[in-house]
């Protein structure tokens, strides 16, 4: 079996990720640990959200390229607000919010035509996850919004960001729908001993 560098680049780092996530939801936070687990789960889950998206492109699975872009968008902007002590928003928040806003545009088309096709489905998926998956974006577009009509966050709102998000994406890693591999049919015939 023949696995492509791209798919290897997005095992390692989904599998990272999850081991670097569940280190840094352990640590003590504020803690070195914390920080050195955090910036390796932002560098593996980036990692695996741009592969697993390169993945989708190349296998023609739509729902799978939103899939990478939402886990990049949540992580990045988790990333931000951590590192962002006080102050104003920049110009990454106004592109986070076109992103998340173009996202749940196509999770509502795609879970719209989902319901009314014969089959009740849109790409392989029902309804159900069009629904579940715009809805998480359509909540990031809110906060987005109100981060940047006041002008930016701080104390424990900077910190429920933070959170949410950054777990959100970890779910997204740990339930994500593998790849499926392509496996030989049957195996060769097992040579006798001599």
């Amino acid at each position: 079996m023949h696995l492509s560098p791209i798919l290897i680049l997005h095992i390692c780092a989904g599998t990272i990720g999850c081991l670097s996530g569940f280190a840094a939801v352990w640590s003590l936070k504020g803690s070195r640990r914390h920080a050195l687990a955090g910036m390796v789960f932002v560098i593996s889950m980036l990692s695996l959200a741009a592969s697993g998206g390169f993945l989708a492109v190349l296998r023609s699975q739509p729902t799978n390229v939103l899939g990478g872009v939402l886990t990049f968008y949540l992580v990045a902007t988790a990333w931000i607000s951590a590192r962002r002590k006080e102050g104003k928003p920049g110009i990454f928040d106004w592109i986070g919010l076109m992103v998340v806003v173009i996202l749940a545009a196509f999770e509502a088309t795609w879970g719209s035509e989902a319901a009314m096709s014969p089959t009740g489905m849109k790409y392989g998926y029902p309804v159900g996850p069009y629904l579940f998956i715009g809805s998480v974006a359509v909540l990031a577009t809110i906060g987005d919004v109100r981060m940047l009509m006041r002008g930016g966050i701080s104390g424990t709102q900077r910190i429920a960001r933070h959170l949410w998000r950054m777990c959100f994406a970890w779910f997204i890693a740990k339930a994500a729908r593998p790849v499926k591999a392509r496996w030989p049919k049957r195996l060769p015939p097992a040579k006798p001993l001599p």
